[in-house]
C-alpha cells in the first residue's frame, strides 16, 4: 500500500524531479506551495514509481491528480487501495479538462462522477499585462497606481534583510484583521513562516514595497512550471491607496522577461477575492474538477 509521510525540504529534489515531467501550470504543482500549506490540508505525500502523489486527510481522502509519468491505470488503483484502507471512496482533484479522456479510457461508464470545482479555479494572467496595466480595462488600476507613485515609496527585490520587517508585518495585519479562531488566518501565518525561513532552498522570489520607510507590502512567488510563475503570498496596506496594484505591478515587472504568464491562484469562494482577481482580467482560468469514484 502506499506509505505517505508529511513533506519536508529534503523532499525537494525528487518532488521537482517529478513535477517537471509533467509541466503542469496549477498552483498546487508547486513543492513550497505544498510544503508551506500543509497544516492547512493535513497533506501527505509519497512516490509511487515516477510518480509525486499528494493527498489530504483533513476530511476523508482526497488525493491530488498525480504529477509525473508512468502507468495511471496502474498509480490510480493504488490509490484506491489507500482510499478503501482508510474507508474512503477513491477521490481525485485538481482534474483539468484535457484528463477527461483519461478516465474515460481507463474506467468503466457511471464508474465514477466529475463535478466542477469552481471555488479552486486558478487565475491566469499575461505577465506583460499586468507590468504593463495598458489599455481601458486598466483605467482604474493606474488611477490608483498614480496615487501610490506620488509618495515616498521604494520597491526592491525581496532579500534576507526585509524577512524580519515582512514577518512583523504579516502579524500585525493578522492581529488588526483577524479574528481569534479564523484557522484558515493561522495557517496562512504558518505558511509565511515557512515561505521565509527556507526561502533561498525554496527557490522563492518576491519584493517589498515600502512608504516613507515602512512596509506597505510584499509578495512571494514561486516558478511552477517552464512559462508560468505562481504567487503564493501577496501583503499590502489597504490604509495606503495604490499600495495593491503597486506591488502586483511591480513584481509582475520583475518576473514578466523570464515568465509568460502568472498563476495568482484561486479565490477558495470568497466573493471579495474573486471580485479583486476578476478586475485584472485574467487571460484564462485552470478549470479544475473533482473525481469521485462510486
Amino acid at each position: 500500500m502506499l506509505d505517505f509521510k508529511i513533506i519536508e525540504l529534503s523532499d525537494k529534489p525528487w518532488i521537482d524531479s517529478l513535477l517537471k515531467l509533467s509541466d503542469f501550470r496549477g498552483c498546487e504543482y508547486c513543492f513550497a506551495n505544498n510544503m508551506a500549506w500543509r497544516r492547512m490540508y493535513d497533506t501527505k505525500i509519497t512516490r509511487y514509481k515516477d510518480f509525486y502523489i499528494s493527498c489530504s486527510e483533513s476530511d476523508g481522502v482526497y488525493f491530488t491528480f498525480p504529477a509525473g509519468t508512468g502507468d495511471y491505470k496502474d498509480v490510480f488503483e493504488e490509490m484506491k487501495k489507500y482510499s478503501e484502507e482508510k474507508g474512503s471512496p477513491l477521490v481525485i482533484g485538481s482534474v483539468t479538462p484535457d484528463k477527461f479522456q483519461l478516465f474515460s479510457e481507463l474506467f468503466s461508464e457511471g464508474s465514477y462522477e466529475i463535478t466542477a470545482d469552481p471555488d479552486g479555479w486558478d487565475y491566469v494572467y499575461n505577465s506583460s499585462d499586468l507590468a504593463e496595466l495598458r489599455g481601458k480595462k486598466y483605467h482604474g488600476k493606474r488611477n490608483h497606481l498614480k496615487k501610490l507613485l506620488a509618495m515616498d515609496y521604494s520597491y526592491e527585490p525581496l532579500t534576507e534583510k526585509d524577512f524580519d520587517d515582512c514577518i512583523s508585518y504579516a502579524v500585525h495585519t493578522y492581529n488588526r484583521d483577524s479574528a481569534y479562531d479564523d484557522r484558515s488566518k493561522v495557517c496562512e501565518q504558518f505558511a509565511i513562516n515557512t515561505y521565509f525561513e527556507n526561502f533561498c532552498e525554496l527557490g522563492l522570489s518576491g519584493g517589498v514595497l515600502r512608504v516613507g520607510g515602512k512596509i506597505a507590502g510584499f509578495t512571494i512567488g514561486e516558478r511552477i512550471n517552464s512559462d508560468t510563475v505562481g504567487v503564493h503570498i501577496e501583503k499590502a496596506e489597504a490604509l495606503i491607496d495604490g499600495a495593491y496594484p503597486a506591488i502586483n505591478q511591480m513584481f509582475s515587472q520583475s518576473v514578466s522577461n523570464e515568465f509568460r504568464y502568472i498563476n495568482r491562484e484561486e479565490d477558495l469562494g470568497i466573493e471579495g477575492l474573486r471580485k479583486a482577481k476578476r478586475s485584472y482580467h485574467p487571460t484564462f482560468m485552470i478549470e479544475k474538477h473533482i473525481v469521485k469514484f462510486r
